[in-house]
C-alpha cells in the first residue's frame, strides 16, 4: 500500500526520539502544572508514537494493510494538537505583551483558534477513517474520497496557522512602535522592551509553527497528487518533511518549553535606565 518499504532503521529512530519527547512532555507538563500541555503537545507525542509504531510494524510485515491504516490516521492527526501549543502559548505571549497590542485578546485566541484546530482534526479523522476503511475494502473511489477531506483538514489547518502568524505578526509590530490596537490609559502607552526569557519562547514557537507549516504543505501536495503519485510514493519526502519536521517541532517545546520561559515575573518593562544601559553596553 505505501508503494515502498518503511525502513525499518529509520521508523525504529523516529520511534525512540518521539517516545523520549512524550515524556518528557508528560513529565513538564506535571512539573510547572501546565495541565493543558498533556492535550497538545503530549497528546501530539502519543499519537506519533501510534503512528509510528504502525510504520515500523510495516516495514517488517508490508503487505498487512491493518499497520498501513494505523500509520495513515495517526501521522496526520498528530501534529494538529502541537499547533494547538502554539495558539495558547501565543495568547499566553500576547497577555503579558500587552492585549492592547493585539486584534484578539489572548483568551480569544486560545478560544477561537483551538476550536478551529478541533474541528480540523475531526475533519482529518474523518478523512482518516474513511480512506482506512477504502484501503481494507480495496474501494478505490472511497480511498479517494476520504484523501480529499483529509486534503481540506489539512488545508484548512494551514489556512490558520497563516492567519494565526499575520496576527502575531502585526501584534508584535504594534508592540514595537508603541502602536496600540485599542484605547488604553496614558500611562500604560509608554513603551517596553521584550526581556531575554520572551524572546527565547517566541523563537521556540516560530521554529515550532515553522516546521509544522513545511510539514503541513508537504501533505497537503502530497494527497492534492493522489495516492499514487510519485511524492505519496517515495520514502524519503515522508521521513524528511514529516517525520523530521514535527519531531524537530516537538522537541522544540521541551527545549524552549513554556514553563520555564514563559513564567517570568516582568517579561516585559517600561524603556528606562535598564534599557539605557543595555545600549550604552552595546556601543
Amino acid at each position: 500500500p505505501y508503494h515502498y518499504v518503511p525502513t525499518e532503521w529509520i521508523c525504529i529512530l523516529i520511534l525512540v526520539l518521539y517516545s523520549i519527547s512524550t515524556i518528557l512532555h508528560m513529565g513538564q507538563a506535571i512539573k510547572y502544572r501546565m495541565w493543558w500541555m498533556l492535550l497538545t503537545a503530549t497528546l501530539a507525542g502519543i499519537m506519533e508514537v501510534f503512528g509510528w509504531s504502525a510504520r515500523l510494524w510495516s516495514s517488517q510485515n508490508p503487505k498487512l494493510l491493518t499497520p498501513f491504516e494505523m500509520q495513515l490516521v495517526g501521522t496526520i492527526l498528530a501534529p494538529t494538537p502541537l499547533v494547538a501549543a502554539n495558539f495558547v502559548i501565543l495568547g499566553k505571549i500576547i497577555d503579558q505583551l500587552g492585549p492592547q497590542f493585539s486584534r484578539l485578546t489572548p483568551r480569544m485566541y486560545t478560544i477561537l483558534f483551538c476550536s478551529f484546530d478541533v474541528a480540523c482534526l475531526v475533519v482529518q479523522a474523518l478523512g482518516g477513517a474513511t480512506a482506512a476503511h477504502s484501503v481494507s475494502q480495496k474501494t478505490t473511489a472511497s480511498m479517494k474520497q476520504g484523501g480529499n477531506i483529509m486534503l481540506g483538514g489539512i488545508a484548512a489547518q494551514l489556512f490558520a496557522i497563516v492567519v494565526y502568524v499575520a496576527l502575531a505578526v502585526e501584534c508584535f509590530l504594534r508592540f514595537r512602535h508603541n502602536a496600540p490596537f485599542r484605547h488604553i490609559d496614558t500611562l500604560e502607552k509608554s513603551q517596553r522592551y521584550v526581556s531575554k526569557n520572551l524572546k527565547v519562547m517566541l523563537f521556540g514557537i516560530g521554529f515550532c509553527t515553522l516546521c509544522i507549516f513545511i510539514r503541513s504543505v508537504y501533505r497537503t501536495i502530497e494527497l492534492a497528487n493522489g495516492w499514487s503519485g510519485p511524492i505519496i510514493s517515495t520514502e524519503r519526502y515522508f521521513d524528511w518533511l514529516d517525520g523530521c519536521m514535527v519531531t524537530l517541532a516537538i522537541y522544540a517545546l521541551n527545549f524552549i518549553h513554556p514553563g520555564v520561559w514563559l513564567n517570568v515575573t516582568d517579561p516585559t518593562g517600561h524603556t528606562s535606565q535598564h534599557a539605557t544601559d543595555e545600549e550604552a553596553s552595546a556601543t
